[in-house]
C-alpha cells in the first residue's frame, strides 16, 4: 500500500507508513528524539497528499494514527487481506454511486473517490436509457428511474434515450407482453416532471409508442435511427388448448387496438390511418417518422435543410420510372 504519511494529532508530527519510498524511521525514534531532530526529521518525510476529508477509509486511518500510532508500526501478516483492512469491523471503502460527485479530479487523473458506473452517471444527467426489448426487468428498471428522478426534482425535465425493439426481439420472436410497454407509458403519463424523447438507435413497436408519448415538441430522432410500427405477435401457444389460444387471441386484439389509439393520439393521425399502416410492419426513417408525427425535430446539427431538400424514396423511384406493384 503506497501511502505517503499521516498526521499525528493537532501537535503537526508525522509519523510514516509502511510502504514503497518511505523513511524507515520508527515512531519510537521519532518520540525519543529532541525538538530539532524531530523538525529535521519531519522535513525529510515527504509531504501529505490531499486527502478528502469525508473519506471514510483515511478519516479512521488518521484518528488511530493520533490514538494508537505504535498500531501502524505492525502490519497484519496475513496475506489475503490488504494492509490496514483489518482495523475495521465493517470497512466502507467506496463511495455509492449516489454518493458520487461531479468533481475535477476525475479530469486530474487524481481521482479522490472511486469512479461510478456508467449508468449512475447517466441517470446523474437525469437521463433514462432503454436499450432493451421491452422484458419485465427493464420495464421494472426504467419505471424505478422515472420515480427515483421525479423525487430529486419533479420540475427539472427526464430525457428518455430509446434504442428498443420493445416486446419482440429483432427477428420478430416476442419476448415480453404488451402490457410492459403499456406500463411505462403509464409511469411516463402520471410523472410531473416534462419528458423529452430520443430516438438513437431503433424504435420498434411499444418502443415507437414511449418516442411518440414525449412532450410535444421535444420529441428526438437521430438521423440514422429507425421507427416502427407493427401488430402484436401471439405469443408461442405450445400445447395450449384450442378455447385459450382464442382467448389469448382476443387478448392480442385488443392490446392492438390500445395501442392504435395511443398512437393516434400523439402523431395527430386518425385511428383508421394508424390502423392501415400498421396492417403490416411500417418502417419509418428520421425524415418520415417527422412527417407521420412519431417526432418533432431530427437532431442532425446543420443537415436539416439537406434532408429537407432530398427527395423522398417515392419520389426517386417515380423519376427512375420504376412501378410499385400493389400489394408489395
Amino acid at each position: 500500500m503506497a501511502c505517503a504519511s499521516l498526521c499525528l494529532g493537532a501537535a503537526g508530527a508525522r509519523m510514516p507508513v509502511a510502504g514503497v519510498g518511505v523513511s524507515s524511521l520508527s515512531a519510537s525514534t521519532f518520540r525519543r528524539a529532541s525538538g530539532r531532530s524531530r523538525v529535521r526529521m519531519a522535513a525529510t518525510l515527504p509531504p501529505i497528499p490531499p486527502l478528502n476529508p469525508k473519506d471514510p477509509f483515511l478519516s479512521k486511518l488518521s484518528s488511530i494514527a493520533a490514538s494508537s500510532p505504535d498500531i501502524l508500526s505492525h502490519i497484519s501478516s496475513n496475506s489475503d487481506i490488504p494492509p490496514f483492512l483489518d482495523l475495521f469491523d465493517s470497512p466502507t471503502l467506496m463511495a455509492t454511486p449516489a454518493q458520487v460527485e461531479r468533481s475535477v479530479s476525475y479530469n486530474e487523473h487524481r481521482p479522490r473517490k472511486p469512479p461510478p458506473d456508467l449508468p449512475s452517471l447517466l441517470l446523474n444527467g437525469r437521463i433514462v436509457y432503454i436499450g432493451m426489448p421491452l422484458v419485465p426487468a427493464v420495464t421494472e428498471l426504467v419505471i424505478a428511474e422515472l420515480l427515483y428522478l421525479q423525487w430529486m426534482d419533479p420540475k427539472e425535465p427526464i430525457y428518455l434515450y430509446i434504442n428498443s425493439t420493445g416486446t419482440t426481439r429483432d427477428d420478430g420472436e416476442t419476448v415480453g407482453m404488451e402490457t410492459e410497454g403499456f406500463a411505462i407509458y403509464d409511469a411516463m403519463m402520471q410523472l410531473k416532471n416534462e419528458i423529452q424523447t430520443v430516438a438513437v438507435g431503433a424504435a420498434i413497436g411499444q418502443a415507437c409508442l414511449l418516442l411518440a408519448s414525449g412532450k410535444k415538441g421535444r420529441r428526438f430522432m437521430m438521423p440514422h435511427a429507425k421507427a416502427m410500427i407493427q401488430q402484436p405477435r401471439v405469443p408461442s401457444s405450445g400445447q395450449m388448448p384450442a378455447s385459450d389460444v382464442l382467448i389469448r387471441a382476443k387478448e392480442v386484439i385488443n392490446n392492438r387496438d390500445t395501442l392504435v389509439k395511443l398512437l393516434a393520439k400523439h402523431t395527430k393521425n386518425s385511428t383508421e390511418t394508424v390502423s392501415n399502416v400498421m396492417r403490416r410492419p411500417f418502417y419509418m426513417d428520421a425524415v418520415k417518422a417527422q412527417e407521420f408525427g412519431v417526432i418533432d425535430k431530427i437532431l442532425w446539427r446543420g443537415q436539416e435543410k439537406i434532408m429537407a431538400d432530398a427527395l423522398s424514396p417515392e419520389e426517386w423511384d417515380k423519376r427512375a420510372g420504376i412501378k410499385i406493384v400493389d400489394g408489395m
